[in-house]
């Protein structure tokens, strides 16, 4: 079924208010397995709303507008709709006795004629009840279209679709999604990678989003079991790890799941520890390891040296091989990382150093970046070129490469 949203309101395009219930209203077609392919803001004006539906009727199955259900003049959806629908306005008992109600607590003046229209529907409708508030919604099928009437203010919008429509609308079938994490490839590749899977996707479907260093796909599928989305889920994803190289950049699944969170479970589960030595990211990579709880149970402490004396005096680094090779060198990047193990007793050490900007240093571009990984067995140096970002968002992607590279070798091992 595809869907399509109309919000009224001149206050919304206007920008006095932000329209929040089409966030809310797509969230629940989605969980529900209905597409939501469009979405619209017209005023308060009866003409334009008219021509909004004409394009509405040849698009969509479901159309669900919402506001202009109040008692003014200028609250005229239900009334525009009933002109486009050639159907007459009638009242609905349920919410013409919530208006009596309402109003047998105030004063008579209090009511006039046009509250009245807060109980109407158009004929033939399905009566949506509102329960916190007076104006009455209501759902119509005709022609094989659905028009959906709902209040403007949340308030009353959220309990009536939950309550209300939701059990109507509800096909049996849910929306299911899984979200895989993969670093070392941007979104640009990875599209064109899956270009032919992107371009006649149907169910399940695939949508990738860029993040900081890294990327991920979010795949959905509708089914009306938790059993049968997993595998349909499973196998659209073997063939997306099939395609290399996104089988080895793949790192976990979900939402909020980190790099630095797998590098600790991994840690953990091979019974090893780490130390660090920072120079570039000034502790941000300890950082990172810290924010996991647990952390102190794979590494018990690290070294931040700035500077070329503070290399040479935590590390233990002869201060005229500094100065020869230079602070940006792959000859520091190893002999931090190897002095920090030393120190330490840690099974792994990682180290950083490398300019963020925004000038060169020792004549290394912005973004030159060496990071060393020392073990047992010897030491790997990785040699970066993180140009064209900020200084921050250098670090931070630095960050995210010593994780990876820890993530690789423990997985190797």
């Amino acid at each position: 079924m595809k869907a399509e949203l109309i919000a009224v309101g001149t206050e919304i395009l206007t920008g006095q208010i932000v329209n929040t219930n089409a966030q809310f209203l797509s969230e629940q077609m989605a969980q529900i397995g209905i597409d939501v392919y469009f979405q619209t803001v017209v005023g308060d004006n009866a003409e334009r709303l008219l021509s909004i539906l004409d394009i509405a009727k040849k698009r969509s199955d479901l159309i669900i507008l919402c506001g202009g259900l109040g008692p003014t003049e200028d609250d005229l959806t239900k009334q525009t709709l009933a002109q486009f629908l050639n159907r007459e306005l009638v009242t609905d008992l349920s919410a013409k006795q919530r208006l009596d109600e309402f109003f047998s607590h105030r004063p008579s003046s209090s009511r006039t004629p046009n509250n009245e229209r807060q109980a109407q529907i158009i004929e033939g409708s399905t009566a949506l009840q509102n329960r916190t508030g007076l104006a009455v919604g209501g759902l119509s099928t005709v022609d094989g279209t659905t028009y959906v009437v709902l209040p403007g203010p949340p308030g009353e919008l959220k309990p009536m679709v939950r309550e209300e429509l939701l059990p109507l609308l509800d096909s049996g079938k849910k929306l299911y999604s899984r979200v895989l994490r993969f670093f070392g490839m941007g979104e640009s590749q990875l599209v064109t990678l899956l270009d032919d899977l992107i371009q006649t996707q149907t169910d399940p479907t695939l949508a990738p989003y860029a993040k900081t260093g890294e990327v991920t796909l979010r795949l959905s599928t509708k089914a009306k079991s938790q059993r049968e989305a997993t595998l349909k889920l499973d196998q659209f994803e073997s063939k997306i790890l099939e395609r290399e190289p996104l089988s080895q950049l793949f790192y976990a699944y979900g939402d909020d799941t980190s790099l630095s969170e797998v590098v600790v479970n991994l840690l953990k589960a091979n019974n090893k520890t780490i130390t660090a030595a920072e120079s570039l990211t000034a502790g941000l990579f300890q950082a990172s390891l810290a924010d996991i709880s647990g952390a102190s149970q794979i590494f018990s402490g690290g070294f931040v040296t700035y500077s070329m004396e503070e290399k040479s005096k935590m590390l233990g680094i002869n201060i005229e091989d500094l100065a020869e090779h230079g602070v940006v060198s792959s000859f520091t990047a190893q002999a931090m990382a190897e002095g920090a193990r030393e120190k330490i007793g840690a099974d792994f050490a990682i180290s950083l150093t490398g300019v963020a900007g925004p000038e060169e240093l020792e004549g290394q571009a912005v973004g030159t970046v060496f990071i060393a990984l020392a073990s047992v067995n010897g030491t790997e140096i990785l040699q970066l070129s993180l140009g064209g970002r900020s200084r921050s968002t250098i670090r931070r992607v630095a960050v995210l490469h010593a994780l990876n590279l820890v993530r690789q070798t423990l997985l190797k091992s």
